[in-house]
């Protein structure tokens, strides 16, 4: 036996600890919390979630906005709209209309705006959109799964019994999420690249 060897622990010994313990080695799931690490908020997609996510909208109602969007069905993209241009797009752009945008996350920890559409003018709203409303409110602190029910022309709302941790919410404000979610996607002026699209002038 070499020199070297002689003195690495053999496991034989209760009273020293065995360096090569799977359990010593393994990486938790909350390394990088434990060494004080914070993920850096680069990215927040703004979409309706998934129909296989189990998701939780924030508890905090300061994490949810009623605001004015341009919704791009086509290229699935939603424009944040800077409320000085709302009464020159509400008389005649079809894309431009409120929004309520909620602060979500999933069960892996993604996080997410889900832009609902609000009533109009007229008080009008479909039940696809009203239920998605419902179902924002119900699944704040709480597991839910949303799914499209084609037959109802809704959305059915379904609660996991799973006693599932809450998710570890962002400590950054909406106004912060939204920077990010929004940092191209903002529409600021009428010459805006967007809008000149809309209207046919590029």
């Amino acid at each position: 036996m070499t020199k070297n060897n002689m003195n690495l622990p053999t496991g034989d010994d209760p009273s020293i600890p065995n360096p090569f313990d799977l359990n010593r080695l393994r990486l938790s799931q909350d390394f990088a919390l434990g060494l004080g690490v914070k993920k850096a908020l680069l990215t927040v997609p703004v979409r309706k979630p998934s129909k296989e996510w189990w998701f939780q909208t924030h508890p905090d109602e300061t994490y949810r906005i009623q605001t004015c969007v341009v919704d791009l069905k086509e290229d699935r993209e939603i424009y944040l709209v800077d409320q000085s241009l709302w009464p020159e797009l509400a008389g005649g752009e079809s894309t431009f209309g409120p929004k309520a945008l909620f602060t979500a996350m999933t069960r892996q920890g993604v996080l997410f705006l889900w832009p609902i559409r609000l009533p109009g003018p007229d008080g009008k709203l479909d039940d696809w959109n009203r239920s998605a409303l419902e179902a924002a409110d119900r699944s704040s602190g709480r597991w839910v799964r949303v799914v499209a029910n084609m037959n109802l022309g809704a959305y059915d709302v379904y609660e996991t019994a799973a006693n599932w941790p809450a998710p570890e919410w962002p400590t950054e404000p909406l106004s912060d999420l939204l920077r990010v979610a929004f940092k191209d996607r903002l529409i600021d002026r009428l010459d805006h690249p967007v809008l000149k699209r809309l209207r046919g002038e590029q």
